[in-house]
């Protein structure tokens, strides 16, 4: 009991309570998080939609996604982390239920194009201030609890959603934008702006050449990139899985039992990870992932059953509990502190890529070159992004230590003030740009 006691204080211990406050918001927008889960199946059996129809609306709420990730991303850095999460929640629960009362082709896949842009223009927000409020110490258990968090209600939301079905898609529309507002009046209750500056003579201004920064980074271009294939696998769960399901005489309750497992498991053993992988290379991690991850949905080429689509998830899973937290850390390490707001929408977009490109290209591929091909492609793409990992790791390492060396102390923007007339009268005079020029 003393040691379970120990490994919990040593799990959750110490994180500042603006971590507990946005962990809280995660937990409970998750439990609620119905809509995207069964939108295949929605779109499919209830609209009455063909799998490339279906497949065209998942990849516009990614189109949105991007878009959104990408205006995030700039809010994050030059509007401050707060404000762009709140306008993103209240607008993300709007569109989920105006998404719910669509019914022609054209409202749906608008609606999702709007709600992908909303819901995903919170993601660098939230991923910064995650960044600014946890020390570089615990970011690797604070990540974990996170994703935690994230897996817990996403576990609950699966099952829930496939009996809310039953009664009626409507409610998971209504129950997902009700938690997402809720999730929006905590943040605005209880959470802070976090955004800082580096500190110096002119904290005001603007990052000065951040798209050129951040395309000239090769290192943290590489490591999106790889991001963006794995995304491409990962996502088929949510496209084409629930298709194959279907086509093996499986209901949509027991594809959420099923893909439940995913979360239980995460809820399970995702706290154990951090200690597990602590000390170890990142790059090794990364590339044990990708090959645990491939070989997991290779194997659902074979399946026919519940049970194999359920061990198929399981290892699939373990891979994914490997990636999350590696993932996290490094981004967090590989992004200039004032820029890290573009950053984190840099690799959000990589995923909102993927959530346009995943189930036009996975619907493509089953329908061309069949269900088996499909999913041993996903195993190959896993085996690729493993050497891929290893190549790139020790350049990824390098990159994250020169950044920790020059890193200059940073101030929260809300300590700013302008100076009071006494100060102003005897300060020197001294030039400085507008702070509302654009970054270049």
């Amino acid at each position: 009991m003393r040691t379970m006691r120990g490994w919990f204080r040593d799990t959750t211990g110490g994180l500042p309570p603006t971590f507990w406050y946005l962990w809280t918001g995660t937990l409970i927008n998750r439990l609620g998080s119905f809509v995207l889960v069964f939108l295949a199946i929605y779109l499919t059996q209830e609209r009455g939609f063909s799998a490339s129809q279906a497949g065209l609306v998942l990849g516009l709420w990614g189109v949105g996604g991007a878009v959104g990730t990408t205006v995030g991303g700039t809010l994050t850095d030059r509007w401050g982390r707060r404000p762009t999460l709140l306008t993103a929640h209240l607008g993300a629960a709007g569109m989920m239920l105006a998404l719910g009362l669509a019914e022609e082709l054209w409202a749906v896949a608008l609606g999702a194009l709007l709600l992908g842009m909303f819901a995903e223009a919170a993601r660098p927000a939230f991923g910064a201030m995650m960044v600014d409020v946890v020390p570089e110490k615990d970011r690797l258990r604070a990540f974990s609890l996170n994703y935690w968090a994230i897996n817990l209600g996403f576990a609950c939301a699966a099952v829930l959603a496939g009996l809310a079905a039953e009664a009626g898609y409507l409610l998971l529309f209504v129950v997902d934008a009700a938690t997402t507002v809720v999730t929006a009046l905590i943040i605005f209750a209880k959470v802070r702006e976090t955004r800082t500056v580096p500190a110096g003579p002119r904290p005001d201004d603007a990052p000065v050449g951040a798209l050129r920064v951040i395309l000239t980074d090769r290192v943290y271009l590489g490591f999106v990139a790889l991001n963006l294939f794995a995304a491409l696998v990962f996502l088929q769960h949510i496209s084409m899985l629930p298709i194959a399901m279907g086509d093996s005489g499986l209901s949509p309750a027991t594809y959420g039992s099923v893909i439940a497992l995913n979360g239980v498991l995460i809820v399970v053993g995702q706290l154990f990870v951090p200690r597990l992988i602590r000390g170890r290379s990142r790059s090794h991690v990364l590339a044990l992932a990708s090959v645990v991850m491939g070989v997991g949905f290779g194997l659902t080429a074979f399946a026919e059953a519940a049970w194999f689509y359920g061990v198929t998830v399981l290892i699939w899973t373990v891979g994914e509990m490997l990636n999350s937290p590696s993932n996290a850390t490094l981004i967090a390490e590989l992004s200039p502190a004032a820029l890290r707001g573009r950053y984190q929408g840099v690799f959000s977009l990589s995923w909102q890529v993927a959530g346009a490109v995943a189930p036009i290209l996975g619907g493509l591929v089953r329908e061309q070159a069949g269900n088996t091909t499909l999913w041993l492609g996903c195993a190959a793409i896993g085996g690729v992004m493993a050497v891929a990992h290893l190549v790139s790791g020790p350049a990824r390492e390098r990159r994250a230590a020169t950044l920790r060396a020059t890193t200059r102390p940073a101030v929260p923007v809300a300590a700013i003030r302008p100076p009071t007339p006494e100060a102003a009268e005897t300060a020197p005079a001294e030039p400085v740009e507008p702070a509302s020029a654009p970054a270049r």
